[in-house]
């Protein structure tokens, strides 16, 4: 069994501070960053873009604030069924949409930069590449940065995939990237992707007023979670006039006069205004000097990491996107938390994946932890569901926002929650009770006799686990 500690750093003789170097100032970089430094050691952070890392430059961040402006604009519309007298004609207005992005992140970033540089941590604004197994070479505005490590963190995060078949323009062929400053509203948006980042530009972009496309290569949106969710959301999106084209699996995206042409594997062709390609994401990778410090990598651009985040180099450690594990800015966080006190010899648990909680911020949102009910029957695992749907929940019923449901799995033996999903209003906060429960491996009864607000959407929660 591997030791929780770091053999090859901890009781070191040194006569300075350890020297952790960090390529990439996203999520996993920032967190493991303010962790070592408090340990003691000495942490340099080499990003060549702006600290934050695409999280919140322009994946996790700008998507939900884009997110909550057209949940804004749809509440608005739909206000008559509140009895609530409708104002007339709204509208977004895209320019403004992408200015108040902008203050989001440059606020974050700003406060990100802010707390390094208070913990003593020193940033090189630059592109950092291994040139030996301890040292490292930063190429910034002013010239070449040697930097000499003790241990090295590499966390350099992912870009969108652009298929070879696609001719991305950023302005008619876009990627997710692209999609948060566009001068106008699209008005026939055809969207390749029904992954998590493609059902949540399906819901900004409808609600914002575009006409929709979702091109689906499977049976069901998002294939990899339970059926029962997916339909709710299709459901949805139905509702609100989106054209789902199930089992259509782009081959080819081009410009088409003043719009543009997407052509299906089977030989149909969907015209729109502007297509937008969610098809995942591929590691940053390239270019880092991994050779000159032993460090391989999977086909696939990835870093293959031990349980405590290690490389084959035992003291290079790699998080976030570039391992290929859960590409969550939360799971980046940890890792590189994790990182900080492992590197600096203080005892480590493993992340335990299965007690992740997860979010898809459309409306309905999506929320889960711990054990699906699709993975307890792909184990053949006997457990117990339970179910109450939002249909019957008083403060639903209030809001306005009847859809979706709160379940809860536990194991009917020992009565422990083993997981949760919610589909439902503010999905991505109620979920937490259950994240504790599945965390803390709690009874059901707990959360049965926990009092809840009345009326509140948590006791569809207490009344599933009842």
């Amino acid at each position: 069994m591997t030791s929780r500690r770091s053999p090859n750093l901890a009781g070191m003789s040194q006569d300075h501070p350890l020297r952790l170097l960090i390529i990439g100032g996203g999520p996993a970089g920032n967190a493991a960053a303010t962790a070592a430094a408090t340990l003691g050691a000495e942490v340099t952070v080499v990003e060549d873009t702006i600290v934050g890392g695409a999280a919140h430059l322009w994946d996790c961040i700008p998507s939900k604030a884009m997110a909550a402006s057209s949940m804004r604009l749809a509440a608005i519309r739909g206000a008559s069924r509140l009895g609530v007298t409708e104002p007339g004609d709204v509208s977004i207005d895209m320019k403004r949409l992408g200015e108040h992005l902008d203050g989001i992140t440059g606020t974050l970033g700003r406060g990100i930069v802010d707390m390094l540089e208070s913990q003593g941590v020193d940033i090189v604004h630059g592109r950092a590449r291994f040139v030996g197994p301890h040292r490292a070479e930063a190429a910034t505005g002013d010239g070449t940065v040697t930097i000499e490590f003790d241990a090295a963190l590499v966390a350099t995060g992912s870009r969108p995939f652009v298929p070879e078949w696609a001719n991305v323009d950023g302005e008619r062929i876009l990627t997710t990237r692209h999609a948060y400053h566009l001068a106008e509203l699209p008005e026939r948006l055809v969207i390749v992707g029904s992954g998590v980042s493609g059902v949540e530009m399906v819901h900004i972009f409808s609600s914002l007023g575009a006409d929709v496309t979702l091109l689906v290569s499977r049976h069901h949106v998002l294939p990899h979670r339970d059926a029962e969710v997916a339909t709710v959301l299709e459901e949805d999106f139905i509702a609100r006039g989106v054209t789902l084209l199930k089992g259509s699996r782009a081959a080819a995206a081009e410009i088409d006069g003043d719009g543009v042409s997407v052509t299906t594997e089977d030989g149909r062709t969907v015209r729109g205004s502007h297509c937008l390609l969610a098809v995942g994401s591929v590691p940053n990778t390239e270019d880092l000097g991994l050779d000159a410090a032993g460090i391989d990598v999977t086909g696939s651009g990835h870093l293959p990491v031990d349980e405590y985040q290690r490389t084959a180099v035992s003291h290079i450690y790699a998080a976030g996107d570039v391992t290929g594990q859960l590409p969550l800015s939360s799971v980046a966080a940890m890792q590189g938390r994790k990182i900080a006190r492992h590197v600096t010899g203080h005892d480590v648990e493993p992340l335990d994946y299965r007690k992740v909680t997860q979010a898809i911020f459309t409306e309905p949102e999506i929320a889960s932890v711990g054990l699906e009910e699709v993975d307890a029957a792909a184990e053949g695992r006997k457990v117990r569901i339970t179910k109450v749907p939002f249909a019957a929940n008083p403060r639903a019923l209030i809001q306005g926002n009847p859809l979706g449901f709160a379940k809860v799995i536990s194991d009917p033996a020992t009565r422990i929650v083993l997981g949760g999903t919610v589909v439902g209003h503010h999905a991505s906060e109620l979920i937490a009770p259950i994240a504790l429960a599945v965390t803390a491996r709690l009874h059901v009864e707990m959360l049965v006799e926990t009092l809840m607000v009345h009326p509140s959407l948590t006791e569809s929660i207490s009344e599933a686990a009842e």
